[in-house]
């Protein structure tokens, strides 16, 4: 698959742009790439490493607005997650609490001045396997490369539990904060905890 703007992707099949709001759970399941993780395998993972979660299922969301309208009342810390690069190319993935403004000049100077700016979906699907809408930290399992970095806002690390999408938008899982850190080191993608 090829991406183009920020919610179109472009299909082998169907050459015609189609905005990723409007597929359908399928259509959409047809663009990840072909070697990405599934909730399934994803789920199953955090199970063997005897991390104890929570998932359900709603209507896929793309921003945090619909988010919040479908969730209902999941208590805890709800998350959205940014995926952000240099122009040497390093990536983060930044998770952080769905009601905070990124600084994202500030961000790039916490880490030792770096110039940030947003990846385009293509990148997303090349080194996270997801879609735009469902970018999350448990995506690492799809960096096979360990070529990005996670970013964990501290406020964030501080709310019991924390949300994600588990590699798709339609799903919500729970997890506890330390939980979050084991996983992402048993990946390969030992996070730093910033305050910002």
């Amino acid at each position: 698959p090829t991406a183009q703007g920020d919610n179109v992707m472009t299909t082998q099949e169907n050459a015609s742009e189609i905005s990723l709001p409007d597929m359908t759970i399928e259509q959409r399941e047809q663009i990840h790439r072909e070697n990405a993780w599934t909730p399934a395998q994803l789920l199953e993972r955090l199970q063997n490493l005897g991390l104890e979660t929570r998932t359900v299922k709603h209507n896929p969301v793309f921003t945090v607005e619909e988010s919040i309208d479908c969730r209902g009342d999941l208590p805890g810390g709800h998350c959205k997650n940014l995926f952000l690069k240099n122009k040497k190319g390093q990536m983060w993935l930044v998770s952080m609490l769905e009601d905070d403004r990124l600084d994202i000049k500030a961000l790039g100077q916490a880490i030792g001045g770096e110039r940030l700016s947003f990846c385009k979906p293509d990148r997303l699907m090349a080194f996270l396997g997801v879609i735009p809408g469902s970018v999350t930290p448990f995506s690492v399992v799809n960096d096979d490369d360990k070529a990005v970095n996670v970013i964990l806002q501290a406020r964030m690390m501080a709310e019991t539990p924390i949300h994600f999408h588990p590699l798709r938008n339609h799903m919500t899982t729970a997890i506890k904060p330390d939980d979050l850190v084991t996983f992402l080191e048993a990946e390969g993608h030992p996070p730093t905890i910033l305050d910002f």
